[in-house]
């Protein structure tokens, strides 16, 4: 059952449901989730978290939990221990819940120098109904700061030095004090996820960093919450009018020499569009774009978009590199129907305080690009994700459409946490509808594995087909999970008049052709509503529902039967 549904045999992560007088919350893995009061949930998650030299997640070893009630308040205690091969972090967690109040704390020790770009709470805000609510900083030095959640994602931190943050929204005031280290928030959205995170340790100061052997560390967070007047909080509309997007698949140049030989491959999905990655950094382009010519001329029926990674490292002008480039393309007889233009420091990210890398201007890269391209569609952005994007804005004047790529696992992998970020997705779309205009809009790839990490200097391996941050092959892309997650996508961005998104690559782990799941039958359903209207298209209630043209699709985003579906089920056809 497992391996239908998640492509793996490895079971879902365990989760507790705790009540304790009108809270209710979910352990799981050691966080406390989802905290709710009365019904309302205030809080998405705290946990003690250790992140390593890539940012990716040291997953802990658990110990023995131990709870009790005593005067009126239920408390619950849990070591944990965090290893990375070379030393470890034991860190003894302590929870009290009682009236309106919930206070957690850690205590942990090193055994050996313990290297980590982040080791301390976490905690996570929810989105709906808070973002662009009222807030109150308190800050270290007893300022007071009154501000509001962002309603569209912040690039930079929305929050400094916070030793306390309120905020008023779905009819409380909820109040969280911070003490141990230095906190700050960002807005978590800008990744995928349905939150905004406040964490210890600003990213402005040198990371990673070391725990010394012996090193103490003891951190606290205390939530409190109380009945208040609230507002509802306007946000800003989706387009009046929408399509579905034209859908491309990722290849790079063996998987386009692969499909020159095996054309029929594109059948099972029938895309009206090809990605086709292009990486001048890895070597020379000319090599690298003859299999695309060849595939072609074998399939000659769908549109190839270049995607173009440019080195832009100071050997050549930007002018010169990019005619050469294009000299390229001419000379093997590839007609690419676009060109999206992306230098390739950009695919690594530069967090808020880091000096950002050596780069001509954007603004000289598209003029060049306009020059050494004459007549083809042109696009910047990003080949990573929309943080990167929103941090470093293109020149809009020159191009014709502009593109980013979305990745679900960049900070949790569980199911849970990974069907989550579909509530993020209209807030990113709506995000970047404010900063392209009417430009022409383009998503992916968009795949629940990482194809590049922009945060590390490698994905994560996944020998074991686990769910693992930051990975390049996550096996619920092979389950019934991924088409669930994919349909979902879909109806999270239809809305927004996407004009193409890369749902899946061709080939390989996160491909279509040998995928044993439904996946390739929800795109080619997918596939076959490209450019129609779009009448309904939501994400409620653990169900995705897409009406576009005389074609319904529904999908249960939930391991529950549900909606007339099986767990992570999905149906489509004429209604």
């Amino acid at each position: 059952m497992n391996l239908a549904l998640y492509g793996t045999d490895q079971p879902p992560a365990a989760s507790e449901e705790i009540r304790h007088g009108e809270v209710t919350l979910h352990l799981q893995d050691g966080a406390l989730r989802h905290i709710s009061v009365g019904g309302v949930e205030i809080i998405r998650s705290v946990a003690f978290l250790a992140r390593d030299r890539d940012w990716g997640t040291i997953a802990p070893t658990l110990g023995t939990l131990t709870r009790d009630n005593r005067d009126g308040a239920l408390h619950l205690s849990l070591p944990m221990r965090f290893d990375t091969g070379t030393a470890r972090l034991d860190v003894d967690v302590m929870m009290t819940l009682g009236a309106g109040r919930l206070t957690v704390q850690a205590r942990g020790k090193a055994a050996g120098d313990f290297e980590t770009n982040r080791a301390g709470f976490t905690l996570l805000h929810p989105i709906e109904g808070v973002a662009g609510c009222p807030a109150r900083v308190n800050h270290a030095d007893g300022q007071v700061e009154d501000s509001h959640f962002p309603e569209l994602i912040d690039p930079w931190q929305p929050f400094m030095d916070i030793a306390a943050l309120e905020h008023r929204a779905n009819g409380l005031r909820v109040r969280c004090a911070f003490l141990g280290d230095t906190f700050e928030m960002e807005d978590q959205r800008q990744w995928g996820d349905a939150s905004y995170k406040t964490y210890n340790r600003p990213l402005a100061l040198p990371w990673p960093y070391v725990i010394p052997d012996g090193g103490a560390l003891e951190q606290s967070v205390e939530i409190t919450w109380e009945a208040c007047q609230t507002a509802p909080i306007a946000t800003c509309p989706a387009p009046e009018e929408a399509r579905f997007p034209e859908m491309a698949l990722v290849l790079d140049a063996t998987d386009a020499g692969r499909l020159a030989d095996n054309p029929g491959d594109l059948d099972p999905v029938c895309p009206q569009r090809l990605l086709c990655h292009v990486d001048a950094a890895k070597g020379p382009v000319a090599p690298q774009i003859a299999p695309f010519a060849r595939a072609q001329a074998a399939r000659p029926d769908v549109a190839y978009d270049l995607e173009l990674i440019c080195r832009f490292d100071g050997t050549q002008t930007p002018e010169a590199e990019l005619q050469a480039h294009a000299d390229a393309v001419a000379a093997s007889g590839f007609a690419p129907a676009s060109v999206l233009v992306v230098p390739s420091v950009d695919r690594q990210s530069t967090p808020p305080g880091s000096e950002w890398p050596a780069c001509p201007p954007l603004a000289e890269i598209h003029a060049a690009a306009a020059r050494a391209f004459p007549g083809l569609v042109r696009g910047g952005g990003m080949a990573s994700l929309f943080t990167e994007l929103n941090r470093k804005r293109p020149p809009l004047a020159t191009l014709d459409f502009v593109s980013h790529g979305l990745c679900p696992i960049v900070h949790a992998a569980d199911d849970l946490s990974v069907m989550e970020t579909l509530e993020a997705v209209p807030h990113i779309a709506r995000s970047a509808r404010a900063l392209i205009g009417d430009r022409a809009y383009r998503i992916g790839p968009a795949t629940i594995a990482m194809r590049q990490n922009p945060y590390g200097s490698r994905t994560i391996p996944n020998p074991d087909a686990g769910r693992v941050c930051m990975t390049d092959d996550d096996p619920r892309h092979r389950g019934a999970f991924g088409a669930a997650y994919a349909l979902g996508l879909a109806a999270a961005l239809a809305p927004f008049d996407i004009a193409v998104w890369t749902p899946a690559a061709l080939y390989g782990p996160r491909g279509v052709v040998g995928n044993p799941g439904p996946l390739p039958q929800v795109l080619r359903a997918l596939s076959g509503i490209a450019g129609q209207h779009v009448q309904e298209a939501a994400v409620r209630d653990g169900l995705a529902v897409l009406d576009a043209g005389t074609t319904r699709l529904r999908a249960n985003l939930t391991p529950q039967d549900g909606h007339g579906l099986m767990p992570y089920g999905w149906s489509g056809g004429m209604d």
